[in-house]
């Protein structure tokens, strides 16, 4: 008996072809209905503000991308800054415990590794890496500094009674720092016998 030819086969190939396509079609249905459904029922919920307390505790972390609880929200924070909104503010931070955000003026609000400087028609032009810088302070000291970027890069820069404080911390900015004064000439030493 041929399977092909057999007229029974044939029929219930038939038969579960157009359950199939049934089924598919179903699917398809049910799936833009859901869609339909969706759309038409939800309701975009306010985008929420930055945290601050939780914003101030990630950029006084030693790396707050090792964080992963840290990322988004800073990421966040820094997306609104450089949109110009306003430094998020944390009321129970405490006395002494704060964060606030400065723009980066080249050459004095900019670190000098990363200070650049052109010659102007008329004067040296200055510029900095970085567009701003976010400060925290803990019990009324400087603890860190967060220079960002437009484009997303952020370094920390930490005080040194934050990195005895915290044994181990991004080193980044000191390693930049290192490596801007080895570019330096060495300096001669005057002669103490002219």
């Amino acid at each position: 008996m041929n399977l092909l030819t057999d007229p029974d086969h044939a029929q219930g190939r038939a038969n579960r072809l157009r359950a199939r396509s049934d089924l598919v079609a179903s699917a398809s249905a049910r799936a833009l209905f859901a869609i339909v459904t969706f759309v038409t029922t939800w309701t975009p919920m306010p985008a929420k503000a930055v945290d601050g307390c939780l914003v101030l505790l990630c950029f006084a972390a030693p790396s707050w991308r090792s964080i992963p609880q840290c990322v988004p929200p800073i990421h966040q924070v820094l997306r609104d800054l450089a949109r110009g909104k306003p430094f998020p503010t944390c009321a129970m931070a405490g006395a002494g415990n704060t964060a606030s955000h400065a723009w980066a003026r080249a050459p004095s609000n900019c670190p000098p590794q990363y200070t650049r400087v052109f010659e102007g028609p008329s004067r040296p032009i200055y510029s900095c890496d970085y567009a701003g810088a976010v400060s925290v302070s803990i019990n009324g000291a400087p603890f860190a500094r967060t220079w960002w970027s437009m484009a997303g890069d952020s370094v920390t820069e930490f005080s040194p009674a934050a990195k005895t404080q915290l044994g181990t911390w991004d080193t980044r900015f000191d390693d930049d720092y290192a490596t801007w004064l080895a570019s330096w000439p060495p300096t001669v030493p005057a002669d103490p016998n002219p």
